[in-house]
């Protein structure tokens, strides 16, 4: 995600879909526009990464007759995830199953999965202010995935409705999530991430 937009107005969702296209993307977080950067070849490869392998999830399920006969839809960036009047997001991946939720082309409520990939412009925004956001509108389960240090972050919504602390997945670790309970890949197997050596060497003396 770009810097703030250098202005001191705040604006609301339904401003913010009358915009003229100009070529760039925007998100729209408590009033105030961001612009996004154009994202980067790694990035591109680790969003695809996942959404290829809930993709290749689903359809296993479904042609196994293990689904519910209800396909969710597995999304990447740009869609406009509308969170409030104020709050219009563009998160790089998202799962919604109920699809009640697309209303002209857009997401409206919360997602069931949402995963932000970071990056040294996105990070702080993405840890904090976005985080905070996705609690307060509902979204049982926020992946943040830090490709810089090989792991990932992931919070689900308590009783409470709060995020309580995540669970850390280092390369090696399987990610479960709730949109998919038995989907069974490490984060190396999903974004093809080198494993240490000494895992390396545990798989080959008793994989």
């Amino acid at each position: 995600m770009g810097f703030a937009l250098r202005t001191n107005e705040r604006y609301t969702v339904e401003q913010y879909m009358a915009w003229q296209e100009d070529g760039a993307r925007y998100e729209l977080l408590e009033g105030i526009p961001y612009e996004l950067n154009a994202p980067t070849v790694e990035h591109q490869e680790l969003v695809g990464g996942l959404h290829y392998a809930l993709q290749h999830y689903q359809r296993e399920r479904s042609k196994n007759g293990s689904g519910d006969g209800v396909a969710c839809l597995i999304l990447f960036a740009p869609v406009d995830v509308i969170l409030s009047d104020i709050t219009v997001v563009q998160p790089d991946l998202i799962v919604v199953c109920n699809r009640a939720m697309v209303v002209d082309g857009r997401v409206r409520g919360a997602p069931d999965l949402v995963v932000e990939v970071l990056s040294p412009s996105t990070a702080s925004r993405d840890m904090k202010q976005k985080h905070r956001l996705y609690q307060m509108a509902g979204v049982p389960q926020y992946l943040l995935i830090y490709p810089s240090y090989r792991c990932a972050e992931l919070y689900s919504l308590g009783a409470d409705g709060r995020y309580a602390a995540p669970e850390v997945l280092d390369v090696g670790d399987t990610l479960s999530v709730q949109v998919a309970p038995d989907f069974i890949l490490t984060l190396a197997d999903i974004f093809g991430w080198p494993l240490p050596l000494v895992v390396e060497e545990h798989r080959v003396a008793y994989g």
